[in-house]
């Protein structure tokens, strides 16, 4: 049966005013915090009215939990080459690339993540128990795996995914400080690709990685 033009426009406005909400939830959350963060403040950098928000996310923490499902959810799919990569040098090295691909585009969701941590995790809690130890856990046994199979040097799988984490989202969480560093400008395209080559070759020769037979 045809969708009428009238659904599928309704549909497309609710789409588009979630994605407004949402991106003005990160910056909103990311410079002010859970606590000092308003709906109405939140509201106003969408350009919407509050009843909006409260249409589409009832309640801040409802809205503030939908926006830390999405900054995981795309660090996830980051990770999903981990799963298809031959050896570590593909698997990790485009973990990398992605991982500061998404600092450099979403530069707040990295810091909403990194705050909500460093208090506490009062608010999702429940998330790093569950979603984050299950993530983790299958991400060591990859790299265990790598190991057991000659591929890289035999490191604690868990100490490698704090040092993934911890260099690829500096760019974003200190990233006013690295554009002081650099005359006080942004990272040009060219000096993101020479960062990520960089990150890549220090960890990769740091962890003993060899290239798998198919590369």
């Amino acid at each position: 049966m045809p969708v009428r033009p009238q659904s599928v426009s309704r549909k497309d406005r609710r789409r588009e005013s979630e994605k407004l909400i949402l991106q003005a939830a990160e910056k909103v959350f990311a410079e002010a915090g859970f606590g000092g963060a308003t709906m109405q403040l939140i509201a106003d950098v969408a350009g919407l009215p509050k009843a909006n928000l409260h249409y589409y996310f009832p309640t801040k923490e409802a809205l503030y939990r939908q926006v830390v499902e999405g900054i995981f959810h795309n660090w996830l799919t980051a990770a999903d080459v981990f799963d298809s990569a031959p050896g570590p040098v593909e698997g990790i090295g485009a973990y990398i690339d992605a991982k500061m691909e998404i600092s450099r585009r979403h530069p707040d969701g990295s810091k909403v993540w990194a705050s909500e941590v460093m208090h506490g995790a009062p608010v999702i809690q429940d998330y790093l128990e569950t979603t984050l130890v299950d993530w983790t856990e299958g991400r060591m046994a990859v790299i265990q795996r790598w190991i057991d199979e000659g591929r890289m040097d035999p490191i604690d799988p868990r100490h490698l995914l704090y040092m993934l984490w911890a260099t690829t989202q500096h760019y974003a969480d200190f990233g006013h400080q690295i554009e002081t560093l650099n005359a006080g400008t942004p990272l040009s395209d060219a000096q993101w690709e020479a960062a990520k080559a960089s990150v890549k070759a220090i960890i990769l020769k740091g962890i003993g990685a060899r290239p798998s037979p198919r590369s």
